[in-house]
């Protein structure tokens, strides 16, 4: 109900007055929120988990290293909210839901009977100062490149916002708190003069000997041999974040090898899409660098892409190099639309395709059709890449137009379509 209320209040007041006092609002808010819900991140150890890349996945593997070693946990992120055994999918479209809703999330941990939280914490939730009132155990901090860079105003204000999560880090009342944080990062120095207790570093050097396989990753922890069905570098530092932040809080090497050997994946992340005498791969890659990783676990096949480009009215200088990574990995391209808002969805794509110079890609604006036409192309071998959305649950449109959505649940569709007699 206070929720509503706000709401309707925000609504009131003009936005250029809105904008002068936003900073005030969203702190006051983020202070009313823990009041009421009498600062429940007290009474749970809770692990923030932030960077460019890689968050939600981190979050997935060190909640499954967690559970196996035996703890009750609540965890929110990109993909879903979790507490106890209960898993609801995240349709808010934000990483960090605003107003009331930590606070109440860290509530009800608590009331569940949570021994950990674990935070997906963004730039553009710090900005909001989402992350105040909430005291932290750990940080794991993924990595750091361009991203929200027209909505901070710059690529140094986007680090900025993300580094005042880690001061918040700095002046948590928990005992021995604790920063992770990746070392091939060139950016993770920023992070690391945080007052932590105790401040810890990966790098893929830690997993030596290691092997990158199509499908999926072979390297050494304490001194084993482990395989993890995730694919991708990208995915051997998640695995490398959540086991050091795993070995923080004492969970032993034996616990965090036997969690990473079961676990199988995360929904829209490296999704394998299953029915199909080819590869069918559903991922969230967004940005340049996270598009590019993706291309080459699979650059050895030849590769059918289906690709959208940024959302409607933010970070439009991606859209070039989106289109020219594309031109460089894929065999074939397939431009489609993804989330316009209020910007016209054709000219989103003609600035993705100014980047393809080498390939004529189609243009195929309806993404069931961009998505059934790649499977239709595709041979025995091929791999069809379908990227952007991951498990984004909504296509945004004009005047904020939601239209459910589901790349993997369309991609099963179309392959019955093709494969059932």
């Amino acid at each position: 109900m206070l929720d509503l209320i706000l709401s309707k209040i925000r609504r009131l007041i003009p936005s250029k007055i809105f904008a002068f006092f936003q900073p005030i609002y969203h702190l006051t808010l983020a202070f009313a929120a823990a009041l009421i819900y009498r600062f429940p991140s007290r009474k749970i150890k809770i692990i923030g988990i932030t960077g460019t890349k890689g968050k939600s996945s981190t979050a997935e593997i060190l909640n499954a290293i967690l559970e196996e070693a035996g703890y009750k946990t609540a965890l929110s992120n990109t993909i879903r909210f979790k507490i106890a055994e209960d898993s609801s999918e995240n349709l808010y479209k934000m990483s960090m839901p605003g107003r009331l809703f930590i606070q109440g999330f860290l509530n009800k941990a608590v009331r569940a009977g949570c021994d950990y939280a674990i935070l997906e914490m963004t730039s553009q939730g710090a900005s909001m100062h989402r992350h105040r009132f909430v005291q932290l155990d750990a940080l794991i901090v993924t990595n750091i490149s361009p991203e929200h860079v027209e909505a901070h105003g710059s690529y140094q204000k986007y680090i900025e916002a993300k580094v005042c999560i880690a001061h918040g880090l700095g002046h948590s009342k928990k005992k021995n708190r604790t920063i992770i944080a990746n070392a091939d990062d060139p950016e993770s120095g920023r992070f690391l003069v945080c007052l932590a207790d105790q401040k810890i570093t990966y790098s893929v050097r830690d997993a030596e000997p290691y092997e990158v396989l199509k499908e999926g990753l072979r390297f050494s922890r304490a001194g084993q041999s482990v395989y993890s069905p995730l694919s991708g570098l990208f995915n051997l530092y998640n695995i490398l974040a959540a086991a050091a932040a795993a070995a923080s809080q004492e969970v032993s090497d034996d616990i965090i090898v036997r969690a990473l050997e079961k676990f199988d994946g995360i929904p829209g992340r490296v999704e394998r899409i299953e029915g199909a005498p080819f590869t069918v791969i559903v991922d969230y890659a967004h940005t340049p660098d996270s598009l590019e990783k993706l291309y080459q676990v699979f650059q050895n096949s030849r590769n059918i892409c289906v690709l959208g480009g940024t959302g409607g009215g933010r970070d439009t200088w991606k859209r070039l190099t989106m289109g020219a990574i594309a031109d460089t990995y894929c065999d074939e391209i397939i431009l489609t639309d993804e989330d316009p808002y209020d910007e016209e969805p054709n000219k989103i794509v003609a600035d993705v395709a100014e980047g393809i110079t080498s390939k004529k890609p189609t243009i195929i604006m309806d993404r069931r059709q961009a998505i059934a036409e790649a499977l239709k192309r595709a041979e025995i071998g091929d791999t069809v890449l379908i990227t952007g959305k991951g498990t984004d649950p909504y296509i945004m449109g004009p005047n904020g137009k939601k239209t459910p959505w589901s790349d993997a649940a369309v991609a099963r569709e179309e392959l019955k379509k093709l494969f059932t007699v």
